[in-house]
């Protein structure tokens, strides 16, 4: 339109880095030694328990076998995944780099373990309708073997798994999905270890294939809040709203700006993609907003709109105000 000044738009990279694309987690080749390591180590003692469980006929033990095999897989896809993100980080066809394909890992495997606990509950309500003899002392044998593997995975796959985090928002999604494997599956083998140990203590052979019914709710319950984080940051669902505000603050405090429209995304592990249009008084360009945002943590892709004041004094100014 004739007349109406020209907004001037710019894209910076944080914290004043030459600008890129590869938002990826720091710790992600080690990440993946790690998952390389576990998934060799799971799949040795996923054949032990599945095999035993079927010798001794105990579906406490299978119930424990069965996720393992499950984690197996998935660990496999997060392996995968990190090999295909450093394939692709420098990919131009990614628009904001390639940092979900992780995430997007972490949704197939909580899926798969959702369909695997469905298994678990189906076959352990056959067992309580159709009981089986079950050799309780060689199935806690290798239970514990089980135990054994996983807790030593899980102490694998949790270095860095917190480090140098804000909040739960910057979790690297694929090596938290297979750490939240081994553990789930941790927690079932203590399960089996119980019900393998009241029937063979009391008689109560019940109790093993309820135990599978427990492990297969607490596994579900897991599955949902992983598919629940995935599907925020796949869906660039604001996840991070004390970021949000940090921006807003540092932009805002300018005398005479006026808030357009802000919208904070994560495109990575620890990365985090931001848009600003903003109106702002003549003679401001988006250089006087960068060096504001430089020391932002997490913040490394940002685009700022500046709009010229001039003939837009009804806007009124607004900073972000975090949705719940």
């Amino acid at each position: 339109m004739s007349g109406t000044p020209r907004e001037k738009t710019e894209t910076v990279s944080f914290g004043c880095r030459p600008h890129g694309h590869v938002l990826t987690s720091k710790h992600q080749r080690a990440n993946e030694r790690r998952t390389w390591l576990v998934l060799g180590i799971t799949l040795v003692t996923m054949v032990l328990e599945i095999v035993c469980g079927l010798l001794f006929g105990s579906m406490a033990l299978l119930a424990d076998g069965w996720p393992m095999a499950s984690h197996a897989l998935a660990m496999g896809v997060t392996a995968l995944a990190y090999y295909l993100t450093r394939k692709h980080q420098d990919d131009p066809l990614f628009t904001f780099g390639a940092g979900k394909i992780g995430d997007l890992a972490g949704i197939g495997s909580a899926l798969l373990l959702w369909f695997i606990a469905v298994l678990m509950a189906y076959e352990s309500i056959i067992r309580l309708v159709h009981p089986v003899t079950i050799r309780f002392g060689e199935a806690m044998m290798v239970a514990g073997i089980g135990l054994a593997v996983n807790l030593a995975s899980a102490m694998i796959l949790k270095e860095h798994t917190h480090e140098d985090e804000r909040n739960h928002c910057n979790h690297d999604h694929n090596i938290r999905a297979a750490y939240l494997h081994v553990l789930a599956d941790a927690l079932t083998s203590i399960l089996a270890i119980v019900g393998l140990g009241a029937g063979m203590l009391w008689g109560w052979s019940f109790l093993d294939p309820l135990m599978g019914i427990v492990g297969a709710a607490l596994i579900s319950h897991w599955s949902w809040g992983l598919l629940r984080r995935t599907g925020n940051v796949l869906l660039d669902r604001t996840t991070d709203e004390g970021m949000a505000r940090e921006i807003s603050d540092a932009i805002f405090a300018f005398d005479g700006v006026r808030n357009v429209d802000l919208h904070v995304w994560r495109v990575g592990p620890g990365h985090f993609s931001s848009i600003v249009s903003l109106i702002a008084p003549d003679g401001q360009t988006p250089d006087d907003f960068k060096s504001r945002l430089c020391n932002v943590s997490g913040l490394s892709h940002v685009t700022i709109e500046v709009n010229p004041s001039a003939g837009n004094q009804n806007i009124k100014r607004e900073k972000y105000a975090a949705k719940t």
